[in-house]
């Protein structure tokens, strides 16, 4: 189903902060965007024009917010360590993003019920994250070697997540799940 990390050995909020500052995601880097790419492309055409979205979890660069109003989507911004504005999450959205930030989710059962309130119906959520299928290798693969990672999905965990929230999914391994609520 999904491997988790000890709850013990979740790191704090300082930690997780000082590894995140680390990363260099930043909306100009064409390699960044080249990266998102692989959720934005996807979800992008299944979308509606100025539909209202939600990146949860953007980080500290938020990127995907720019690409999205790009071309013209309204955005907002939510991350519990950079962008921690509350109202974000008061609203309703026909499309939620989270990029590389599902295996950070320390109560993901919470989580994933926060996302599916925060969808409308027909609303979708694509999750960007490295799915674990190979228990041979685990011990020696670079997604757990990230100290801030707490959670390791596999394909069949998107599955039942969606079965669990009446959503239907598509999958894209080795990385993308985009779920539908009805």
């Amino acid at each position: 189903m999904a491997r988790f990390l000890d709850p013990r050995q979740h790191p704090s909020i300082s930690t997780e902060k000082r590894e995140y500052d680390l990363h260099q995601n930043h909306s100009s880097d064409p390699g960044y965007r080249r990266f998102l790419d692989a959720i934005f492309k996807p979800l992008n055409r299944r979308l509606p024009p100025a539909s209202s979205g939600l990146d949860y979890g953007c980080g500290p660069g938020p990127a995907l917010v720019d690409m999205f109003r790009e071309v013209g989507h309204e955005m907002s911004a939510y991350d519990p360590i950079y962008e921690s504005d509350p109202q974000a999450l008061d609203r309703r959205y026909d499309f939620v993003t989270c990029t590389e930030a599902a295996e950070h989710f320390h109560n993901p059962a919470k989580e994933f019920t926060t996302l599916n309130r925060l969808l409308k119906s027909g609303g979708h959520l694509g999750i960007l994250t490295l799915f674990q299928n190979d228990d041979e290798c685990f011990a020696e693969w670079h997604y757990r070697r990230d100290p801030t990672h707490v959670i390791f999905y596999r394909e069949d965990t998107m599955a039942w997540i969606a079965d669990q929230l009446g959503w239907t999914f598509d999958l894209t391994p080795p990385r993308l799940a985009i779920f539908q609520k009805p």
